[in-house]
């Protein structure tokens, strides 16, 4: 019954539709076509009208025009209606097959046949364009003799998309007849999917959807004579990799797109600007100390004599950079002994370098007397890499850049979507859809120098399909040390002394000049080189080169010093697979080469040579489950000697054992303290065996027990670690000792004692004390990184509640520590990513040089308390912190309700509190029940204005002593001026507060 319901309601649905036009548009009656072509139709153009055409006489022309289609579309049918003049019979709403197939038959407003594309330069995906007429060039299609024009609805799976569309094709009542020839409009498909096309000037169509990339040609496709440009069936799976089914019952085509329920990656997004301008800005001090920091050593043995050493470390800042001083105490107890080992004056940004006193050279130098004198580095173009925890400066590394822009490119099939991600998670970094040369190219991928390599991999999608399996490849290569990027530069120049200590003297003597000036160039992304003249003993030349070809896995660093002896130093690479490696280097001292090959996962032989060595070889495995893991590396050499490392753990038990043909040392351990085994905390037990060959056969038996907290101290240093044993041998036997705590803030204290050695049984003990302290704002304990603060600085944040609201940090007024990781954000970033150090008053965060945008999120302020000021530009340099106070201020709020003079609520009503200056204005629109909030009200004097209105003389004064709530209601008077008046209570309370 009901396929011959379906067929006799497509028919009176067809005879209504003749009749709606020839009943609506009396030009059609007469033969008259609108001029308009904007608007074919006279009326409301939310009024619908079908589009539609009988067959053409003529082959349709190689580029549509489709202004012309509907104009003569519209032609044919009215000398249809003319020529028949059929009776339109009315379809009831309440037709049985309406309410079973639930079919709402919409007919095509001519807005929306208007054939659209998205623009390419914009992104908004209600911004359309027009497709290009000139890319259009179809096939006409005559209409099969079995089918015909219907409507159907259009679903992606169960979701209905399009609840009527006019479609070409044949059902039987029960199926669908020829299904994969039936035909969809081109619009409808491309509404339906959410498709987003683009021309492109070899004349093609670029197809994109969240899980599709593809490309058509527009000559290939179809038309109808009544649809126009269409899609078979057939086609959404050859073309789009759709597949579709007819559901009689709905009376709908349901496309089954694969990509719905998979995700189609993430693209990488680039950080956040960092918005500076406008801010206020804080500044360093122009000169401090920042740490200082002493370093002490007590030894001896039974039978000599206790000695001991020390080094007195200081760092501060000073006209932007910092200053560093090491004074080295071989004899802590005899003052005439020290001597200022470094002293160094050191002021780095992203363009120029300036640094004074001791210092390495920036060539190879033969001398190993200290160089002291003053450096300047100019770039242009690139920035040199960060310096984390880093307690050194050399002038080398900040010849490098942070960032090398690196080209990837190959070849593969054209229609194939490439994409290139991490090598370690999904990030998409880009992508491109391949032309018909086949190749792809993906420019300026940034390589971090840090790290002297980067990751990546190619995802290849046949067609375009980001449902397929991808072919996967690897883009892995690395940064020569050194290079910089194509078009950059970098000239340095250097001169000083040479110093030398031949009396006990604090600063030695200075001779011989020593000194010179080079220059490099990024030549390309691949090639970098310099040239430069230095002066040490005698005038020599130096060259550069560091080459890192883009289609050879080979990478070069050569740096060569002229002279009578020529001094060469090559660091050279070659990766011919992804699992060979072999490694070319020379120095002064030395030619060595070195091979590895993974043969396995796991599994990895290995050779290497040495003009001062015999020839090596060997091999190296490691696996790892669940609760084991396994390394190991044997070699050995032409003059048999054997050397081996094994470190195997197998859950609670570990073995460590190094061997070569001086001796051995093996450790097996039993962690005793569960869930900690993987990382020897707790208490173990421990079994040790050490021997000695080299000049006689010496051994030690020992037996232990060790203790390591699982907390640590800021500089990683366990909080406590003991160990006890006792040691049999063949010197003979004895205790063993140690004690390690960090316990004390900003103080390390290590202590051994050993009675018996392998070698030895002879007693001996040491004792390592380590202290340091911040000098900013106060003597507090530092981390014992004094030696960082050479290349780093950082924010030394201090909030506290500022009763007075003065500003500053008064006696008697407590500092605010609580919820730093909600209160504050540094560059957009919380602070918890910067691993700061919390203290009793303040928050240490080290940073590198630079400027940075400081940020007070509510979210963390304690209850009834506010900041003036929620936003800071704040200036770090090397060698301190940048202190910087944060006045907490009490924040008060007042409410009540506006009444009319009847004492009803009064919404709507805007009431204002002004400051005594006029500089400070809240206000605050009451809602329906009258009630208004004005919030953040800081100390000071107040008057209301109730729609502009003065609330009579009342003056609200808020200070330290006053309540943070308050509720002060406000009543209009006969002559529409307003008055407060107070409540019994004028603080509420804290149920009616929360409420």
């Amino acid at each position: 019954m009901l396929p011959k319901l379906n067929s006799s309601f497509k028919k009176i649905y067809l005879l209504a539709t003749i009749a709606f036009v020839y009943l609506f548009l009396p030009n059609a009656a007469n033969g008259e076509i609108s001029e308009n072509t904007d608007k074919p139709f006279a009326g409301n153009q939310e009024e619908s009208a079908i589009v539609t055409a009988d067959t053409l006489t003529q082959s349709p022309p190689q580029i549509i025009d489709w202004e012309r289609l509907r104009e003569k579309s519209m032609q044919v049918l009215q000398q249809r209606l003319r020529q028949n003049r059929l009776q339109a019979q009315e379809v009831s709403s309440t037709n049985r097959l309406s309410r079973i197939n639930n079919l709402r038959t919409k007919l095509l407003n001519y807005s929306q046949s208007e054939f659209q594309i998205k623009s390419k330069t914009d992104n908004s995906p209600n911004q359309i364009n027009e497709l290009s007429q000139s890319s259009i060039s179809t096939n006409s299609t005559a209409p099969s003799e079995n089918f015909s024009v219907f409507p159907v609805g259009l679903s992606l799976g169960k979701r209905n998309v399009n609840p009527s569309v006019m479609i070409r094709g044949k059902e039987d009542g029960t199926q669908a007849v020829n299904f994969r020839d039936w035909l969809v409009p081109f619009e409808d498909v491309v509404r339906g999917l959410n498709f987003s096309l683009q021309n492109l000037p070899d004349g093609q169509i670029e197809v994109r959807s969240p899980g599709l990339v593809t490309r058509i040609d527009p000559k290939k496709l179809r038309t109808d004579p009544e649809l126009g440009l269409v899609f078979s069936i057939q086609d959404l799976d050859s073309l789009f990799g759709i597949k579709a089914k007819f559901d009689v019952i709905e009376y709908a085509i349901e496309l089954d797109v694969p990509w719905q329920s998979k995700s189609s990656g993430r693209f990488a997004q680039s950080e956040a600007p960092i918005i500076l301008e406008g801010l206020p800005r804080i500044f360093p001090d122009t000169f401090s100390l920042g740490a200082i920091e002493q370093r002490f050593n007590a030894s001896g043995t039974q039978s000599t004599a206790t000695g001991y050493r020390g080094d007195l470390l200081a760092v501060g800042s000073a006209f932007g950079g910092s200053w560093f001083l090491r004074t080295d105490q071989p004899n802590f107890q005899d003052s005439s002994s020290w001597r200022i080992a470094e002293a160094q004056f050191y002021r780095p940004t992203n363009q120029t370098d300036y640094i004074l006193g001791s210092q390495p050279t920036f060539w190879r130098s033969n001398s190993t007397n200290d160089y002291w004198g003053f450096t300047f580095i100019q770039r242009n173009g690139f920035v040199p890499p960060q310096l984390y925890a880093s307690g050194f400066v050399d002038p080398r590394q900040r010849l490098q850049s942070a960032q090398i822009g690196r080209t990837i490119t190959g070849r593969t099939e054209p229609g194939t979507l490439v994409r290139l991600v991490e090598g370690f998670g999904e990030r998409i970094i880009g992508e491109v859809l391949v032309d018909s040369s086949g190749i792809y190219r993906f420019e300026n991928v940034k390589s971090d120098n840090q790290f002297l390599n980067s990751s990546y991999r190619v995802l290849l999608y046949p067609e375009g399909r980001l449902t397929a399996q991808p072919i996967v490849q690897e883009a892995t290569y690395s940064v020569v040390p050194g290079q910089i990027p194509a078009g950059a530069s970098a000239l340095v120049f250097s001169g000083g002394l040479r110093r030398e200590f031949e009396n006990p003297s604090l600063l030695g003597s200075f001779s011989e000049f020593r000194g010179g000036i080079a220059q490099r160039w990024g030549v390309s992304e691949s090639l970098t080189v310099g040239v430069g003249g230095i002066y040490d003993d005698n005038a020599r030349g130096l060259a550069e080169v560091f080459f890192r070809p883009s289609n050879l896995p080979l990478q070069v660093a050569v740096s060569a010093l002229s002279g009578n002896k020529w001094d060469i130093n090559a660091d050279v690479r070659f990766n011919p697979t992804r699992n060979i490696s072999a490694s070319y280097t020379r120095d002064r001292f030395a030619n060595r080469f070195n091979l590895d090959w993974q043969v396995l996962s796991g599994l990895s032989l290995f050779a290497s040579t040495d003009s001062r060595n015999a020839t090596a070889g060997g091999v190296q495995v490691n696996f790892s489950g669940k609760n084991a893991f396994t390394f190991a590396r044997v070699s050995v050499d032409t003059q048999n000697r054997w050397r081996w490392t094994w470190l195997q753990r197998l859950g609670q038990l570990e073995l460590n054992q190094r061997g070569n043909e001086i001796g051995t040392l093996s450790e097996l351990s039993f962690n005793l303290s569960r869930g900690s085994s993987f990382l020897n905390l707790g208490n173990s037990l421990l079994l040790g065996y050490e021997t000695r060959s080299q000049n006689s056969n010496d051994n030690l038996l020992s037996l232990g027990w060790r203790y390591r907290s699982e907390q640590r101290a800021t500089d990683g240093s366990y909080l406590w670690e003991t160990q006890l044993g006792y040691g049999f041998g063949s010197q003979g036997s004895g205790l063993i000792a140690s004690l390690s705590t960090a316990v004390l803030p900003g103080m390390l204290l290590r202590a051994r004692y050993q009675g018996i050695s392998v070698t030895s049984d002879e007693a001996s003990f040491s004792l390592d004390l380590v202290s340091s302290l911040g000098l900013q704002r106060g003597i507090t304990p530092e981390a014992r990184r004094t030696d960082n603060f050479r290349t780093q600085g950082g924010m030394l944040i201090q909030a506290f509640f500022d009763k007075n609201n003065n500003g500053k940090h008064d006696t008697g007024e407590a500092f605010y520590t609580e919820n730093s990781d909600t209160l504050l954000n540094i560059n957009n970033r919380v602070i918890k990513s910067f691993q700061p150090t919390t203290q009793s008053d303040r928050l240490l965060v080290r940073l590198n040089p630079g400027t940075y945008r400081l940020d007070l999120d509510p979210a963390g302020f304690p209850e009834d308390w506010q900041v003036k000021t929620d936003a800071y530009a704040v200036d770090v340099i090397a060698g301190s912190y940048t202190p910087i106070l944060l006045p907490l201020t009490r924040a008060y709020t007042i409410s009540g309700v506006v009444t009319d003079t009847q004492g009803k609520a009064l919404s709507g009503v805007r009431v204002e509190a002004v400051s005594a200056d006029n500089k400070v204005r809240l206000f605050s629109v009451t809602n329906t029940a009258g009630v208004y909030y004005l919030e953040r009200l800081q100390q000071g004097n107040y008057k209301l204005l109730v729609n502009d209105k003065t609330v009579g003389s009342k003056v609200i004064t808020l200070d330290e002593n006053s309540k943070s709530f308050a509720e002060l209601n406000i009543q209009e008077l006969e002559n529409q001026q307003f008055q407060a008046i107070e409540p019994n209570q004028s603080e509420l309370q804290s149920s009616n507060k929360e409420k």
